[in-house]
């Protein structure tokens, strides 16, 4: 073993322990520390045992480990505990020296951190870590952003650690400065909600509409996952419904429908809502896991609200392949909405972002992979500033295709009273994406009317501003201009 670690890592929780164990496995070593140092004793006598690990018992001792620059690496609960250990670190490091936090942090805190950092003389690292338990030991894919003259020194032990797609390439690329990693972790994890609640829509469109069983829909999730859908959330969908519990009896039925949360999908569509930017089918995703968690209340509801009592009557083989569709145009939307997203905060922060790279980052390794990844790497290698995905031809192409099966699912569960928010809202944002005009021309009317806060006009150039004096009553005094 070295008597100096290539890194060290603090926090020897799963996705910690996992990650160091794919480090040393990839021929580096490693050194361990644990505020509660039990762990650290039960992990170098345990799973680590025989490896190049080096375990610590004081951050001191953790610095002192480390080969120059000295790299170490926080995966720690977000928010104060992530501040608290960069305090304690600091101490112990010298210039040049890099503090890399792997958690799931907000970007503003990386911004602030990466700043705070430089200004004693030290580099910092906030890096999205996607895949779970199984990417962290295997291969994950990994976002870093922050001080560019840390990735040199980290640039070997990340892309070795990372998933590898079909032709070699790390799921791990440098991503931008400042919060910029930990950024487009979080729309990561923002489309991740989006995706798992439209597979939830379209389970229910299946069990409570059409009335197949686990074991049928395992079959469905099963032919989408090895055609345009093939993803890692179709293919643990599959093999969920498949489950059974003790009894025999399909486990998915006998869990309770309140979904949990960690904020970042919250964390998105705040983001989005400060920037401008309609982020519609995350945004409901956040909401219909709120809606979840109100248990109590929807089974008070359920017992006195009554909806529509009619039954499917329609062709069940074509309704199946009509949800695929649905999924399918869903889901080029949520990327549509995450990239917008990525690219107005790119503008705001002076990030430049590389977009195909993203793409390629997240085809493997992470809890969003899936082939059509590939899709959204080719758009942006043909034309490096496209706007919005829609408008890439391919894009465009396929939800032109998907709608007729999209439209037709979300006309049968609003018919038959099935809550598809998600499915819907990306419909509707389609609808008026593709829209030359929209209803907004009478809202202007209306805060004018109320509030004098004038309006452009179609027949004069943009930026000049007018305003009506709707009732005669008021004065030609009128409000700010408004913000588009």
């Amino acid at each position: 073993m070295k008597q100096k670690a290539d890194i060290g890592l603090i926090g020897l929780a799963v996705m910690g322990e996992n990650l160091v164990l794919n480090m040393e496995s990839k021929g580096f070593t490693v050194a361990v520390y644990n505020r509660t140092v039990e762990k650290v004793d039960h992990f170098i006598n345990g799973r680590g045992a025989g490896k190049n690990f080096i375990g610590t018992h004081s951050i001191e001792e953790l610095c002192a480990s480390l080969e120059r620059p000295r790299k170490v690496m926080m995966l720690v609960k977000a928010g104060q505990p992530v501040d608290d250990f960069i305090e304690l670190i600091i101490p112990h490091l010298e210039p040049g020296d890099i503090i890399i936090d792997g958690g799931n942090s907000h970007y503003p805190d990386t911004i602030r951190r990466a700043r705070y950092v430089e200004s004693k003389g030290l580099l910092y690292i906030g890096t999205g870590v996607s895949g779970g338990e199984e990417g962290a030991l295997l291969g994950p894919s990994m976002m870093p952003g922050g001080s560019p003259a840390a990735w040199p020194a980290v640039k070997n032990i990340f892309q070795s650690v990372a998933a590898k797609v079909e032709d070699g390439s790390p799921c791990c690329d440098w991503v931008g400065e400042g919060g910029a990693g930990h950024f487009v972790k979080m729309v990561h994890n923002g489309i991740e909600y989006g995706d798992m609640q439209i597979i939830c829509e379209a389970y229910q469109l299946m069990k409570d509409l059409l009335g197949l069983s686990a074991d049928e829909m395992h079959h469905v999730f099963k032919k989408y996952n090895e055609e345009e859908l093939g993803s890692y959330l179709i293919e643990i969908t599959r093999d969920i419904l498949a489950y059974k519990d003790e009894d025999g009896s399909a486990l998915v039925e006998n869990i309770l429908d309140t979904a949990g949360q960690k904020g970042t999908g919250k964390w998105t569509g705040v983001a989005a809502l400060d920037m401008g930017i309609p982020l519609t089918l995350i945004g409901e995703s956040v909401f219909a896991r709120c809606l979840s968690a109100q248990k109590e209340l929807r089974v008070k509801a359920s017992k006195v609200i009554s909806g529509p009592a009619s039954k499917f009557e329609g062709d069940k083989v074509q309704l199946i392949e009509d949800i695929k569709m649905a999924l399918y145009g869903a889901k080029i939307i949520s990327y549509a909405q995450g990239y917008n997203l990525m690219m107005e905060a790119a503008k705001e922060y002076g990030w430049n972002l590389n977009y195909g790279g993203i793409a390629l980052m997240w085809r493997g390794g992470c809890i969003i992979r899936s082939v059509f990844l590939g899709d959204i790497k080719k758009a942006f290698d043909k034309n490096p500033n496209l706007e919005n995905l829609l408008l890439d031809p391919f894009f465009k192409e396929t939800v032109e295709k998907a709608q007729a099966g999209w439209r037709r699912v979300c006309a049968a569960a609003l018919t038959h009273g099935i809550p598809v928010p998600a499915l819907t809202s990306a419909l509707c944002y389609f609808d008026g994406f593709r829209s030359e005009r929209l209803p907004a021309n009478l809202l202007q009317a209306q805060r004018d009317y109320f509030g004098a806060h004038t309006y452009e006009r179609v027949d004069k150039p943009r930026g000049e501003f007018f305003h009506t004096n709707w009732t005669g009553r008021g004065g030609e005094t009128a409000s700010t201009t408004y913000s588009v």
